[in-house]
């Protein structure tokens, strides 16, 4: 049964476990100075004992070996080194050819942006327009696939270029999981909303305590978009910045709802709460059931816990209830996307 917080009340309920013995369903969804300030010199400068005067420092130190004579002295800019030729530098300095033969890196981009990629997640960004729009690089084969998602005119001129140059765009390579389908969108990142302006949205909330793969985030995040969550909440300090993984994944979701970092979890939670929404944290060796049908009427935050350890104490502690999943069939833990899922259609289902 699920336990009513009193009137008045900002925390329910606390799990009698003891900390550091839950599990997770499948990660965590589981059923001195020395001296003032002023005293000391600046970075870069040092002080006269004496007169307490400032002088650059110095750079490093710089040693002059004895030349024995008769030896003529080697030009600097050649010390160290052979000299090469005209045809030998060139070759050295050109990019090669392949991109994938000296560990092909992507070239930085500028501060707050981010190269996304994939049919459905640019021609999701491509629709919304909060995004700031930098580049659009698009095979010609992929031209009529992104139009036939997103019908043209786009709100930006498309570069066409051959996916070899794509792949040096974002620093694909095998093994690198990276799958543009020859489609890349250079685009600044999203602002996320406060969270009291955020709670203005309807829905259940999603929040995520230190789950740090860009793919799972991404994953509760489409499946949070399907079940007309308001927001998904990670932690700041582990969960990774929006990436181009993390959006493919998402397939689109990532431009429909909120995604908020937050620093303290435990402090959030307490924000939900006091705007009546009732906080479920899932832990598969909970004796309760998670029951949609009793949280009717009710506002609800489920709280998924990084793979392997779980809620942390802290969130745990703060939750209103612990709940598990019903699984039947005797699976001990499920993946944390997965779980979030069943848990998302268990709380919507009873709504019709």
């Amino acid at each position: 049964m699920t336990q009513q917080r009193p009137p008045g009340s900002k925390s329910g309920p606390k799990s009698g476990k003891p900390a550091g013995q839950h599990r997770g369903h499948g990660g965590g969804a589981s059923a001195g100075g020395r001296g003032s300030p002023g005293d000391r010199p600046k970075f870069g400068e040092r002080r006269d004992g004496a007169a307490g005067k400032s002088e650059p420092k110095f750079g490093g130190p710089k040693l002059t070996l004895a030349r024995p004579e008769g030896r003529p002295e080697r030009p600097q800019e050649n010390r160290g080194r052979p000299e090469r030729g005209p045809q030998e530098r060139g070759a050295q300095d050109r990019p090669p050819r392949d991109g994938h033969s000296r560990g092909q890196r992507a070239p930085a981009v500028p501060n707050g942006a981010v190269w996304l990629y994939g049919t459905h997640a640019v021609a999701a960004a491509l629709a919304n327009p909060a995004r700031r729009l930098r580049r659009l690089v698009i095979t010609e084969e992929a031209d009529a696939a992104l139009a036939a998602e997103l019908p043209k005119p786009w709100p930006i001129q498309q570069e066409i270029a051959p996916r070899d140059g794509i792949d040096r765009l974002l620093g694909a390579r095998p093994g690198s999981g990276i799958v543009h389908q020859g489609v890349a969108l250079l685009t600044d990142q999203l602002a996320a909303p406060a969270l009291l302006d955020a709670l203005k949205r309807p829905g259940p909330i999603l929040v995520l305590d230190q789950i740090s793969d860009p793919r799972n985030i991404g994953a509760l995040m489409r499946t949070a978009q399907a079940f007309g969550a308001a927001m998904v909440i990670a932690q700041e300090r582990n969960a990774p910045e929006e990436t181009g993984a993390l959006a493919k994944v998402a397939s689109g979701a990532l431009e429909l709802i909120p995604l908020l970092r937050i620093v303290n979890i435990s402090r959030a939670l307490i924000v939900l709460k006091a705007s009546n929404v009732w906080v479920v944290g899932l832990d598969g060796a909970s004796e309760n059931r998670l029951n949609g049908a009793g949280f009717a009427g009710r506002r609800v935050a489920l709280v998924l816990g990084s793979e392997g350890e779980g809620m942390r104490r802290l969130t745990r502690e703060t939750c209103d209830e612990i709940a598990a999943l019903s699984m039947p069939g005797g699976m001990e833990s499920l993946n944390v996307s997965a779980a979030g899922a069943v848990a998302l259609y268990e709380l919507t289902r009873a709504l019709g």
